[in-house]
């Protein structure tokens, strides 16, 4: 049986050396990232990760509307980033770095010139007893496995 709030840990193998697949999950975030998975939906202007410790994960919708969703806690091209995620159970806001969850993300050489790109998502504690249904929904096929495969996608 699993912890219900253990984390969630997701792996892919993509078509792309490190240098590559760590570019086009930070640089091009927003060319991959499922526009459905947002809080502007279709009127969905940009996504993106900043580039660095500190940086802020940003969302921006129409009329200039910002949401910044994380902080970058962990940038070490090209193989590992790590960010907050202040995304609470309901999709809303968590503007309380204290409540947020965190997601890192490790780039590993594979052979001929792949990469096994590794995601763990932790901290589901911090929802209390929404904890639990929201790592399981992020663990479903329509959570990270559905994000990594679109980002896969746009490795070609």
């Amino acid at each position: 049986m699993v912890d219900p709030l253990s984390p969630v840990r997701v792996s892919r193998e993509v078509s792309a050396d490190g240098e590559r697949a760590f570019a086009v999950f930070t640089d091009a975030f927003g060319t991959w990232w499922p526009q459905e998975y947002t809080w502007s939906g279709d009127v969905l202007e940009a996504i993106g990760l900043g580039s660095g410790p500190g940086a802020l994960c940003h969302e921006r919708g129409p009329h200039g509307f910002t949401c910044h969703w994380g902080r970058i806690t962990v940038w070490d091209p090209p193989t590992r980033i790590a960010f907050t995620w202040q995304i609470g159970p309901g999709r809303e806001p968590v503007p309380d770095p204290e409540r947020a969850t965190h997601v890192g993300v490790t780039f590993s050489a594979i052979d001929g010139g792949r990469t096994r790109v590794s995601l763990e998502h932790a901290g589901f504690e911090r929802h209390g007893a929404a904890g639990g249904d929201y790592r399981d929904a992020l663990a479903s096929e329509h959570g990270w496995s559905l994000i990594l495969a679109r980002y896969a996608t746009a490795l070609g």
